[in-house]
């Protein structure tokens, strides 16, 4: 098989063993969505966390929630990178692609690498499945494959054999194909079977002759990878295991550590915690794991609408705890005057956006970075409101932890921004000290605050910050509600002074928040140079891999991630005016960009992707050589401060 490294691979910081593979690998598992790819992917990520083995995942699923089965559009597939070195993408191009008929095959090839390894089931390639994928003739005949390695076999044949003794009929055995590439893919990577086959016991326990089945085709699919190295192309390769730190690690999504984050917000914070929901993709995992933590004073709400999930999170953090929402860009326009209320209130509230892609149901479950002005800006009248965005799965525990802060010291709403490739892609995280983390806790109001014995729920703190009052606290009975009020009362009062002191009130505490959140650190890099390429969320990883490829190389580039997207950290525009060029990359049409050049009159180029797919590391890498070229030409000249991007940066869009 091919051994070229994977795109994404950070020097090793030790000699590896003389027999050791290479530094990192990608493969690829695509199939009809009812072939169990995710599944696979994700059993098979978990063989590389049990091996030592740093990784990175990108699940790719279908929109359609079960297209017709072998149609180009009903591609489901699982990505990962994994490896013997720090690991921050998925990774470019797939060093192996398992393709389980035509229209996977003909979906994923061009991604995979010259010289790659291709397996195909040919037991789906017939004529009918190879006119749904519009191939006219079987590319394993025609010779179109003829740059890459392919290993061709009837999995479906296979797997129908080795299930027999069982008692399964062909319909009901074809179900183990994936058990049966597995159980290939096992033995391809030198990893032990054992942990999964305790797996299936457990998953099929009540079903004890499924269980057989799929451990029966899980087993003939690794005593098939023996045979084909003895007649074949197909060779064994063992990864090394990662250094790491020493720790307790697990393997996490993004969903999960957002989830674990919000908990571990309201612990520190002394709170139980509401979460009212409404299902939508890619943001529902995180109503499904919390639902599983219940013994950590958490409540869950399935609300009939994203509005009623909004509300009744108001009227959680109202009665005393810690109200959460969460949804994507469509169901996040939906709370958006609930959102208002919450602002205007004052009370304190997560609201967690997974972004996807487009308008409307767009792509629902794919990845886009859109949804920054409507977090920044997107309510009606002026309703300023903190905005975090997580870089990477592990990151969101952290980023989680705090939105949860903000909330509840600012006593003001909260976004946290992650995205469809955060959410469901996952990475080793080392499980962090809970006595690492600062309390926060929070203070409730218990007797009156106001001269002569009066009650002021909106006279304010140090932090602009208002009291918490919880309703039925004997003689603190308040009024409070969407409608303009006094600045100390909380009366009723929409005289245009009471509206004016108000409105630049809840500014000020907002843009004090600046104040209680770190500098901006350079992520890779110094200060000052030619250029800064300026990332946010889930760019990190192949923004990092890109400039410290062009570092290496010589090129003067830094990069900076930046976490607090409002109100940007204290020192971000004297650090951005240290450079001679910013380069913003995003998975939209330039927000980011936008509000950098409105913050600090930056002329910050732009390198937009909107194709539903994340960045890859050599995208990055042609646009820092594009730009260094664009200077090259120009020494001397003056970039245009009115172009959005230099001429020779292009978007990456297909």
């Amino acid at each position: 098989m091919a051994t070229q490294l994977a795109d994404d691979v950070a020097p090793k910081t030790t000699d590896a063993a003389p027999d050791a593979g290479p530094d990192a690998v990608v493969v690829r598992f695509a199939g009809d969505s009812g072939d169990g790819m995710q599944l696979t992917g994700g059993q098979f990520t978990l063989s590389s966390a049990l091996a030592g083995n740093d990784f990175a995942t990108f699940p790719d699923f279908p929109a359609e929630i079960r297209a017709p089965q072998g149609t180009l559009f009903g591609v489901s597939a699982f990505q990962i990178n994994f490896g013997s070195t720090a690991i921050d993408t998925a990774g470019d191009a797939p060093d192996v692609l398992v393709a389980m008929n035509p229209a996977a095959l003909k979906t994923n090839l061009d991604a995979l690498k010259p010289g790659g390894l291709i397996i195909v089931d040919t037991g789906e390639f017939t004529k009918r499945n190879l006119e749904k994928a519009k191939y006219e003739v079987s590319p394993i005949d025609d010779g179109s494959l003829a740059k890459w390695q392919v290993l061709a076999f009837d999995i479906s044949a296979l797997t129908i054999e080795a299930v027999k003794p069982h008692g399964l009929g062909n319909k009901d055995a074809l179900r183990c194909k994936n058990m049966w590439t597995l159980g290939l893919a096992l033995w391809m990577f030198d990893r032990d079977r054992q942990p999964l086959i305790d797996w299936l016991n457990g998953k099929f326990a009540k079903l004890p002759d499924v269980a057989a089945a799929n451990i029966a085709a899980l087993n003939a699919g690794h005593a098939y990878g023996e045979t084909a190295e003895l007649a074949g192309p197909l060779k064994q390769l063992h990864v090394n295991p990662v250094e790491s730190a020493p720790g307790l690690y697990r393997t996490i999504t993004g969903a999960e550590a957002v989830s674990l984050g919000l908990v571990a917000g309201a612990q520190l914070a002394g709170l139980e915690m509401f979460f009212g929901g409404y299902p939508i993709t890619p943001a529902s995992a995180i109503l499904h794991h919390l639902v599983r933590l219940k013994e950590f004073g958490v409540t869950t709400f399935q609300a009939e609408d994203e509005i009623a999930a909004i509300c009744s999170a108001i009227g959680a953090s109202w009665a005393g705890q810690l109200g959460v929402t969460s949804s994507s860009g469509p169901g996040i326009a939906l709370k958006g005057e609930a959102m208002g209320l919450a602002v205007m209130t004052e009370l304190p509230l997560v609201i967690v956006n997974s972004q996807r892609g487009g308008p409307s149901t767009g792509l629902p479950t794919k990845t886009e970075q859109s949804d920054l002005y409507q977090a920044v800006y997107g309510r009606n009248g002026d309703a300023p409101i903190p905005v975090v965005s997580a870089r990477s799965p592990s990151d969101a525990f952290e980023c989680a932890i705090e939105a949860c802060r903000i909330a509840v010291q600012y006593m003001t709403p909260v976004i946290l921004l992650t995205d469809g490739y955060i959410a469901n892609a996952a990475e080793p995280w080392l499980v962090p000290d809970p006595a690492d983390y600062a309390p926060f806790p929070a203070a409730f109001l218990t007797e009156k605050n106001g001269p002569d014995g009066t009650v002021l729920p909106f006279a304010r703190d140090e932090k602009g910050a208002r009291p918490w009052i919880k309703p039925g606290t004997p003689g603190l009975m308040h009024r409070i509600g969407g409608i303009e009020k006094n600045p100390g009362t909380g009366n009723i009062d929409y005289s245009p002074q009471s509206h004016q002191t108000m409105t630049d009130a809840r500014k000020a505490k907002i843009d004090g928040v600046a104040n209680g959140i770190p500098d901006q650190e350079i992520t890779l890099g110094q200060a000052g140079g030619k250029l800064a390429v300026v990332g946010w969320g889930s760019t990190y990883g192949p923004i990092h891999q890109a400039v410290r490829r062009a570092r290496a190389k010589g090129v003067d580039v830094s990069h900076i991630h930046v976490r607090h997207i409002w109100p940007l950290p204290k020192n971000l525009g004297e650090l951005l005016h240290g450079y001679d060029h910013v380069l913003v990359p995003e998975m939209n049409t330039g927000q980011f960009k936008t509000v950098l050049r409105d913050q600090y009159l930056i002329d910050a180029k732009l390198l937009a992707k909107t194709s539903g797919q994340p960045f890859t590391i050599a995208e990055l890498e042609a646009a820092i050589a594009s730009f260094f070229d664009y200077i090259a030409g120009n020494e001397g000249g003056e970039v245009s401060a009115d172009s959005t991007q230099l001429p020779s940066i292009k978007a990456v869009n297909p």
